[in-house]
């Protein structure tokens, strides 16, 4: 499946929400020129070496592209750009806040030259309003967005253990450009794309938004089990394992007590017999819970929560995630090239089957060079003058 095949994306990215927008269209066929700062390219390739000495964030986000060292900032580099970009179907561009209008690449300028460009910006904040020039990171706009508040425990608010406001901000981008896409076949027009990682994140927040409408309190922090729904959680086993499993209605909880918990009349106790009782009284009935899972191991408890058609799940770490069974049985696992050789990858959610390499540094800047038509002497010349 690759619906993108002919279209040129040209990208000039960091870190993870961009790559990420990027990715995705790469793995449905476009192609995807990523245009790097030559020495150092996106900084996301320095912020670790845990996959076999590549960046785990950049392995994640940046396969199927290609790579071209061009520093933007060079006399001799705007002409260059220029070309890609006239060459483009997208640009996508996540700099920081000014810095596309500094160089020439925002829509007020592009519009005229090339009507039926689709030109996504993505930004922290978005490009107006009293916050866009604010530098944005993934854990600042989880705080901005309310995430914090509604995520942790009692205590403390706690972040997510991904960069979820980049995903999110990826995502949209992503599907805002097939959209955009569609479009144009019909009107034959581009479009700009204005996404602000906060306006993503504040999409997700939905839920707790409305729960907390007009100064109703918010959903309180519960660690890992659910705020407004109980039991729905994890919960220890006798054996040292936990089970998460999660009730959704009144039959399943009749089921839980009689045939998990065999302690049917629990159903039917004043103090739990609807889904606001049991959270108002989630410290007691936890512990009755707690008390009938004690003598049985997790594998046991799993049994029972099957046999009631409760929905339940392992508590799984990375270990266990990497050799997951219905990764493997759905033939979910590839690998992809990369400069240090092949590296396992899963293959695209949204069906696209391009696994193509990693690259390097600035592995592809003499072909792109020379596909523009510069001959290996103006190559020669771009590198000693720093520009590539």
């Amino acid at each position: 499946m690759s619906p993108l095949t002919g279209v040129t994306v040209v990208t000039l990215e960091h870190a993870i929400a961009a790559p990420y927008a990027t990715r995705q269209l790469a793995d449905l066929g476009a192609r995807v020129i990523k245009v790097e700062r030559p020495g150092v390219g996106d900084f996301a390739r320095a912020y670790d070496t845990r996959a076999r000495g590549l960046s785990s964030h950049f392995v994640w986000t940046n396969r199927s592209k290609e790579s071209l060292t061009l520093d933007v900032k060079h006399p001799a580099a705007a002409s260059i750009l220029a070309e890609l970009i006239g060459r483009a179907d997208v640009v996508v561009q996540n700099l920081a806040p000014g810095a596309a209008a500094r160089l020439g690449i925002s829509e007020a300028v592009l519009r005229a030259k090339h009507p039926g460009l689709i030109l996504c910006d993505i930004s922290g904040y978005g490009s107006d309003g009293p916050y866009r020039d604010r530098k944005a990171y993934d854990l600042l706009i989880q705080s901005e967005a309310g995430f914090l508040s509604v995520t942790g425990t009692p205590d403390e608010g706690v972040k997510a253990g991904i960069s979820i406001a980049d995903i999110a901000a990826g995502m949209y981008a992503f599907s805002a450009i097939l959209a955009a896409l569609l479009e144009r076949r019909a009107t034959g027009c581009g479009r700009h794309l204005d996404i602000s990682m906060l306006e993503s994140m504040a999409e997700w927040m939905g839920f707790p938004m409305y729960y907390a409408m007009d100064g109703a309190s918010p959903p309180p922090r519960a660690g890992a089990a659910h705020a407004t729904i109980f039991p729905y959680g994890p919960f220890p086993a006798g054996d040292g394992g936990a089970v998460m499993f999660g009730l959704q209605n009144e039959r399943e909880w009749a089921i839980f007590c009689d045939k998990v918990l065999d302690f049917a009349g629990l159903a039917t106790d004043p103090r739990f017999d609807a889904n606001a009782k049991r959270v108002a009284n989630r410290e007691p009935l936890g512990e009755i819970i707690r008390a009938g899972f004690a003598d049985r191991s997790a594998e046991a408890v799993v049994a029972r929560l099957d046999a009631a058609g409760i929905a339940n799940a392992r508590v799984r770490d990375m270990a266990e995630l990497w050799a997951h069974p219905q990764l493997a049985a759905r033939d979910r696992w590839r690998e992809v090239g990369s400069p240090v050789g092949p590296l396992p990858a899963l293959r695209a959610p949204s069906g696209g089957d391009r696994m193509d390499p990693i690259p390097g540094l600035g592995e592809h800047t003499d072909a792109i060079l020379a596909e523009l038509g510069r001959t290996p002497a103006d190559i020669a010349a771009l590198r000693q003058a720093n520009a590539i």
